[in-house]
């Protein structure tokens, strides 16, 4: 039987934009494991799985994820990387799509892996989704939240 390590690792492969095999990740989970993507407040379960990689792989064809640092706590794997790749596809967003500009991403991002029995339970990406949106040209619009938050102020 492969190691968590070994799981972790070869999850890591099969979301490689040249991979990009996402019946076989989604394998590598228990029958109601769940991928979260933090940031986003989002949580993908079953069949969603792969479509999460799938979607991300489409707005960045290349992805690759670069591993700094695996590190293997009996039934959790935490690892420290940087997701990369260059901004091909759409980006939705809730204001409207963001259209490819060809950026190159480099993301500092920590996932901790969750494993039972030789399967993945649960994976939480944490990925620097403020970096990533700056990267592609979307920093914060400070001007609209100080004018919001001064108006919520006036009305109340």
């Amino acid at each position: 039987m492969a190691s968590n390590e070994e799981i972790v690792r070869e999850a890591y492969r099969l979301a490689e934009g040249d991979v990009l095999d996402g019946a076989g990740f989604r394998a590598l989970f228990t029958e109601d494991g769940t991928f979260n993507d933090v940031p986003n407040a989002l949580t993908f379960r079953g069949d969603e799985i792969p479509q999460a990689l799938a979607g991300f792989a489409g707005v960045f064809p290349d992805v690759h994820r670069e591993l700094l640092g695996v590190h293997a706590l009996g039934d959790v794997v935490a690892v420290e990387l940087r997701i990369q790749g260059t901004h091909r596809g759409v980006f939705p967003t809730p204001a409207g799509e963001i259209p490819p500009t060809g950026h190159r991403i480099d993301v500092p991002t920590a996932d901790l892996w969750y494993l039972r029995d030789g399967k993945i339970e649960r994976f939480a990406c944490y990925n620097s989704a403020n970096v990533l949106l700056a990267q592609l040209g979307a920093g914060p619009d400070f001007a609209s939240a100080i004018e919001a938050a001064g108006a919520a102020r006036a009305g109340a």
